[in-house]
């Protein structure tokens, strides 16, 4: 340990951006802990921070340029790797037309400081609309009912869970996910302090999550029924007289409109659908409208589940009616260091939705992107326009995506794929070449994202811990490399004034970031410099505070940021209004159709060694016994003579699976789980550890046929299935 040496960065695994300190000695990780030194985390670490070693040692790790030949993969020069490349791309172009590219980028991206900068002028070389992300399967329906409510994509307000004294939670574990939307590490503690101080925690969700174990109160609810729920709230808020804005009231658009919409959601009709007492539900309005701050937070099982846009867009405006929005301890926006909010708004790029649709099924894009439910449909389905190459940028989009094996199987047909990626797993084992990146502890890193997601404003830079090996490139470098081949520039062309004027060509991302520092609103001339004392902020300052610099809590800023025309909150947006249409036809009609083929509603779940299906090659993430098991209460269990431990078979519309069975009566009589990332069964496969605790995918049930009508984004929870004994 003499010639050991100490590190500080943020972990880049999940959305809670967690303080590390890293203990070295040469190229050997000692050592992983929080940083107690770190104003944010004070010291909370989870158990996939450790694992950050795990990547880095992994000898399944690619680290040189892939080609998949007749006689398997072999590895090639970057030279080569990036001629194949465009002439792939090329090749399927010029063959078909400049759309039959596609392009996926998958959740990783939004945890790289170097593809955050880098992915979009990429993407635009390749000069494609058929663009896809994780987006489409996680949060859109919250930038949707941003934009549309606040005129700007990324204005998501954010829980002041550290202020606040009455929270209620919906479709949301973040005692599992660590925060989402919600950047909170230490999230456990947060919410027994908000406990401790006199306040009150209520979840509602279809299972007795770990956060829900934790809340003062947990409530049942039939999955996919929680717009239903939102409306009955807001019902009562207007029928008991309990709607008080306060100054919100001058601010926003549409109070006598809500006050309509909401009059047909009475709880006493939707307590049948939902199978909570209207009496409960009219006294959780009761304690939302009463609560000197109260705040109501929805996540996952919102987003996903074919209302989801309608569900974010009433929670807020549940948060405007009891004056709870951008007010401390409601839900309030952030003003990072980095202010991605403030330099896309400057450029007029807020946001737009529903200005294309894919070229099968006419699902709407949104912010240039189809949803992914498409993306199989359009390689399949033949005709003009049909994805014939893709390239994909960190995701796993088979086990990630909507009937995975229905994606598994176009995949296998393409003409061409590229994937970035560290691995060769389940979506990456059809590409026809494989471009390896650095990663985690090779790499600087800084949240560009999650610091605009955060529960408090703060700052934290990392360079990078160990150099990347010989040969290796950066994943912006590779980026930027193809970019300049694809539009044919070479040197001579940057010396121009266009050229000079390309950030993303002429700098790299340490420079890009101090930029973007310097002009932002703790920079010399910004709004918020006198938070700083001196010269303001700049990345030379980050780099000389390893712990990080605390920015102060949550600010009332929303008045400043609106993007709307009229700079006034939309309460009630025209197509979401519309789509209220929906909820009452599908779930407030008494006869509400049940599926008597599939009569089980299945839905996922998170756990705190798992992210997504990124870490599931390391041992002590993966160790100990089997976490991919199949929930069911005893009732269920018992009507079917099915027993704990038994091996059942689960089936879908579009698939099944066999795994473990798990009675709890810690989840809803009617409701299966099983948790997503697992499946690493496929062959072609080289993740030796992942292959070993193979598990199953729960996408092979999920139905791309299922989706948000309004906004496209996947609808995984509430799949029906039927659970049968495995003969």
């Amino acid at each position: 340990m003499n010639n050991a040496q100490t590190h500080y960065r943020a972990c880049n695994l999940c959305e809670a951006m967690c303080g590390l300190e890293i203990q070295v000695e040469g190229d050997t990780v000692l050592s992983i802990r929080g940083d107690k030194a770190d104003p944010f985390s004070q010291g909370h670490i989870c158990p996939k921070a450790t694992a950050l070693a795990d990547v880095y040692t992994d000898p399944d790790r690619l680290k040189r340029p892939l080609r998949r030949t007749s006689t398997g993969w072999e590895e090639i020069g970057w030279d080569e790797a990036f001629a194949e490349t465009v002439q792939g791309i090329r090749r399927v172009q010029e063959k078909y037309g400049r759309n039959t590219i596609g392009v996926y980028l998958g959740n990783p991206n939004v945890h790289n400081l170097g593809l955050m900068l880098y992915n979009a002028p990429f993407i635009r070389s390749l000069r494609t609309r058929n663009r896809f992300s994780a987006t489409s399967i996680d949060q859109l329906p919250h930038h949707v009912a941003a934009l549309l409510m606040f005129g700007h994509q990324l204005l998501l307000p954010i829980p002041d869970v550290d202020r606040t004294q009455f929270m209620l939670m919906l479709g949301a574990n973040p005692l599992a996910s660590n925060g989402s939307l919600m950047t909170a590490p230490g999230i456990e503690r947060r919410l027994k302090q908000l406990k401790a101080r006199g306040g009150k925690l209520v979840v509602v969700d279809p299972r007795r999550t770990e956060t829900a174990a934790l809340a003062d109160q947990h409530i049942f609810i039939k999955p996919g029924r929680d717009a239903l729920l939102l409306l009955a709230l807001i019902h009562t808020l207007y029928d008991e007289n309990l709607v008080n804005p306060g100054r919100l009231a001058d601010l926003t658009d549409g109070f006598d409109e809500m006050k309509t919409i909401a009059a047909d959601f009475a709880p006493e009709q939707a307590a049948p659908r939902l199978g909570i007492p209207a009496e409960t539900m009219r006294q959780l309005a009761r304690e939302l409208a009463g609560a000197e701050r109260g705040v109501v937070y929805g996540r996952m099982g919102l987003s996903t589940q074919p209302f989801g846009g309608v569900c974010q867009w009433l929670i807020n405006v549940l948060n405007v009616l009891t004056g709870n929005l951008d007010r401390e301890g409601g839900a309030m926006f952030t003003l990072p260091a980095f202010d991605i909010v403030g330099l896309t708004a400057m450029t007029g790029s807020t946001g737009r939705f529903g200005h294309r649709q894919t070229r099968v099924r006419g699902l709407p894009a949104f912010g240039g992107e189809f949803p992914v439910s498409a993306l199989a449909e359009e390689i399949l389905t033949p005709g003009e326009g049909q994805i014939r190459g893709i390239v994909t940028v960190a995701g796993n989009p088979v086990l990630s995506a909507p009937n995975g094996r229905q994606l598994d199987k176009a995949l296998d047909g393409l003409e061409f794929m590229v994937s970035l990626d560290i691995y060769l797993n389940e979506t990456t084992r059809h590409a026809h070449l494989i471009l390896p990146t650095t990663t985690g502890l090779e790499t600087a890193h800084y949240d560009l994202v999650f610091h605009a997601l955060a529960v408090r404003n703060t700052a934290k830079y990392a360079p990078a811990l160990f150099p990347p090996a010989e040969g290796a490139r950066h994943d912006w470098e590779i980026l930027r490399e193809l970019r300049n081949r694809l539009e044919n520039r070479h040197k001579a062309d940057r010396s121009t004034m266009l050229g000079k004027l390309d950030f993303q060509r002429r700098l790299r991302p340490d420079q890009i970031l101090d930029l973007g520092l310097r002009f932002g609103p703790y920079g010399a001339n910004g709004v918020n410099r006198d938070k700083l004392d001196g010269e303001g902020m700049k990345l030379r300052r980050l780099k000389n505070a390893p712990h990080g610099i605390d920015l102060g809590p949550l600010q009332p800023i929303l008045q400043e940021r609106l993007c709307t025309p009229s700079r006034r909150i939309v309460l009630v947006p025209e197509a979401l209004a519309a789509d209220v249409a929906r909820v009452k036809a599908e779930l407030l009609a008494e006869n509400g159709a049940e599926n008597g083929r599939y009569p089980l509603s299945l839905i996922g779940r998170r756990q705190l060694r798992s992210n997504n299906s990124w870490m599931h090659n390391s041992p002590r993430l993966v160790k100990g016994k089997n976490r991919c098991t199949l929930l069911m209460h005893p009732a269920d269990a018992a009507t079917r003579g099915l027993t704990d431990g038994q091996t059942v078979k689960v089936c879908s519309r579009v698939g099944e699976v066999i795994l473990p069975l798990e009675v709890t009566e810690g989840i809803m009589p009617g409701v299966v789980s099983i948790p997503h990332g697992w499946g690493h069964n496929r062959p072609g496969v080289q993740m030796r550890v992942a292959q070993a605790h193979p598990g199953v995918s729960l996408n092979d049930l999920t139905d791309d046929r299922r989706v948000d009508e309004l906004t496209g984004n996947a609808a995984f929870s509430g799949v029906p299935v039927e659970v049968t004994a495995d003969l």
